[in-house]
């Protein structure tokens, strides 16, 4: 890891689940990122303003309910809005697969399903962030 980057963790809308957030976070930060977990219930707007707040290097969405294709968008509208265009957003939970490639579309980096690792999101997000940091800047 380049530096300690810092990484907001976050449950938008109405999704009551919160455990798998939870071990996402306790696990990248046991891993050296420093997690700033938002609690549940987030607005995109909260979680956007969280970003800039905390300057955030990556947003991490969790979301069980369904409304990823509704929720992702709107946050990754907000982050570009505020000037946050290279945050690294990623997310996880309950997201079919046929949704996954229009997520990515839209600029979501990446998306973890049940049964992805904790290694797997760990080394992918350092991975990630080390490849955006060494990027010239613009």
């Amino acid at each position: 890891m380049q530096r300690r980057y810092r990484v907001v963790i976050a449950k938008p809308g109405l999704d009551g689940h919160d455990r798998g957030a939870k071990v996402i976070a306790r696990a990248l930060r046991d891993g050296g990122f420093e997690v700033i977990y938002t609690g549940l219930h987030q607005t995109p707007e909260q979680i956007a303003e969280t970003a800039l707040q905390e300057d955030a290097d990556a947003v991490g969405l969790s979301l069980l309910s369904g409304a990823h294709m509704t929720l992702f968008p709107r946050v990754l509208e907000l982050l570009r809005e505020r000037g946050l265009d290279e945050v690294v957003v990623f997310g996880g939970g309950i997201i079919p697969d046929a949704d996954i490639p229009k997520l990515k579309e839209i600029g979501v980096a990446e998306l973890f399903t049940p049964g992805a690792t904790l290694v797997s999101i760990h080394e992918w997000l350092e991975a990630a962030l080390d490849a955006r940091e060494a990027q010239p800047a613009h």
